[in-house]
């Protein structure tokens, strides 16, 4: 494609741009969720918010590359950022926790098409030998976003308001719609090709229902009840209809044959159980920094920021240990990662204070960084120049649904431990899961009284603990796959 290099390079800066909205959303709003919760109430809706935006973007993350190849980049990339900033308004001037998962399930359509489509932009518009070192620019994003997204989280819950982190989207947003509607010119190819729109309802209807028997169950759906043996129904028979689809479709949005090939088969399945862990971390633990801890949200920030800081450190290490000792050893040694930061989490409790979380986040950014860069080397080692493309966007979105379903899991392990307690307690039937809303801030704690207070903090004590243990299993489990990963590509 050819633009001049001042046009190219604005075109760039639109991306990084909006790359950084995306990028940042995922702890930016971690670190807030707790005094919005506090405002809005529903803390049981808690994951819902997380689950909401990824269950979007895992859906149709495929779908937008599939429709950016047919119809264009430019109107595509156009309409994420436009779908993402509506989403981030929406969510700005919610009045409930219901109308502000809807806005994220809006916001979550958009980010499914600023970050595929955006890495593919780069590749059209940059030689071959040019794009290393863009791609570092491009990793550079995640690099800032991951380290000041907690810390403009704890800024604005603490000094304005939770409402910013939403509001602050909009000028950037508009800025890098700008640079991209002017700047940006495209040649669309005039090639017929299908749009497998049929995979993606197959998609949206199976993580849907299954995120509905992940938070739900035990809570407001009896685990043995007809509402849950039909949603369980819908869900296999949803995942099986995809399974079936994609095998027969002449352009799949997901390529069974790609998960023949051993290396990209277990960094998928891997990245699957890593993106549980990392919704886990990220979306619980400013909970317990200030729900149990009672620390404020700038603290609950600098305890997610060490593992913000640790992954693209890792990230950038990773690039040189693979050339010495191999894609396999590293993404290893970011297992073992996972599993220490992980431990430390199981063992997390009120005493050990802020310093001791923030260790935990540190091993777990590590450990992402490790891994999450072997698994692209392997991949993309294992595949021609044609399904190197695809392969990479499926990992991405196997990571997205593992974040996806974390949420819900563990936010129903959170729920159901949190109501047993309550439950087995003398407090009155008028204290629910949704009360512990009163321990993320710090005048409605004082309201409480001492004995609802200990029993709420010990309900979510124990139920992030479960959570932790929960992510300690996860990963062993991510350990286990990647020593399944061949030491030569297949």
């Amino acid at each position: 494609m050819s633009l001049n290099r001042q046009k190219r390079g604005l075109v760039l800066a639109s991306i990084m741009l909006s790359m950084f909205l995306a990028a940042i959303e995922a702890t930016i709003v971690s670190t807030a969720m707790p005094s919005i919760v506090a405002d809005l109430g529903g803390f049981s809706l808690y994951s819902w918010v997380f689950s909401a935006y990824l269950l979007t973007n895992a859906a149709t993350v495929l779908l937008f590359g599939r429709l950016s190849d047919v119809f264009g980049r430019k109107p595509i990339f156009m309409i994420g950022i436009s779908l993402f900033l509506l989403g981030a308004v929406l969510c700005a001037l919610a009045p409930s926790m219901e109308v502000l998962i809807g806005a994220r399930l809006v916001q979550g359509l958009g980010a499914g098409a600023l970050m595929p489509i955006a890495t593919t932009i780069v590749g059209d518009i940059y030689t071959k030998e040019e794009r290393a070192k863009i791609q570092g620019y491009l990793s550079s994003v995640w690099g800032i976003s991951a380290v000041t997204g907690p810390v403009l989280g704890g800024f604005f819950v603490d000094i304005l308001s939770w409402h910013f982190v939403f509001w602050m989207n909009v000028p950037l947003g508009l800025l890098a719609l700008t640079g991209i509607l002017i700047f940006f010119k495209e040649d669309v190819s005039k090639k017929t090709r299908t749009v497998d729109i049929a995979g993606s309802i197959w998609v949206v209807l199976t993580v849907s229902t299954l995120t509905i028997i992940l938070v739900e169950g035990g809570v407001s759906v009896p685990w043995v009840s007809w509402q849950m043996f039909a949603m369980v129904t819908v869900a296999l028979c949803g995942a099986a209809a995809f399974y079936f689809h994609e095998r027969k479709m002449e352009d799949p949005m997901m390529p069974m044959d790609l998960w023949k090939i051993r290396s990209i088969r277990y960094a998928n399945l891997t990245s699957l159980t890593t993106g549980m862990i990392l919704i886990g971390v990220s979306s619980y633990l400013p909970a317990f920094v200030q729900g149990v801890m009672e620390e404020s949200a700038t603290v609950a920030g600098f305890t997610l920021t060490t593992m913000s800081i640790g992954w693209p450190i890792a990230s950038t290490l990773a690039g040189r240990l693979i050339l010495k000792i191999g894609f396999r050893p590293t993404a290893v040694m970011g297992g073992v990662s996972l599993i220490i930061g992980s431990g430390l989490f199981s063992i997390l409790t009120p005493e050990k204070g802020p310093w001791f979380a923030a260790l935990g986040s540190l091993f777990i950014g590590i450990g992402m960084g490790l891994s999450s860069t072997s698994f692209i080397v392997s991949i993309q080692n294992s595949v021609n120049w044609e399904k190197r493309g695809i392969a990479t966007a499926a990992n991405m979105f196997m990571r997205t649904i593992g974040s996806a379903i974390g949420a819900a899991f563990l936010g129903g392990l959170l729920n159901s431990q949190l109501s047993r307690v309550i439950d087995a307690s003398s407090l009155p039937d008028s204290f629910t899961v949704d009360s512990a809303n009163s321990l993320l801030r710090e005048e409605t704690r004082v309201e409480l009284g001492s004995k609802a207070l200990t029993v709420l903090q010990e309900g979510l004590t124990d139920g992030l603990h479960l959570v932790y243990i929960g992510l300690l299993v996860l990963a062993c489990v991510s350990f286990l796959l990647i020593l399944q990963i061949p030491k030569k590509e297949d």
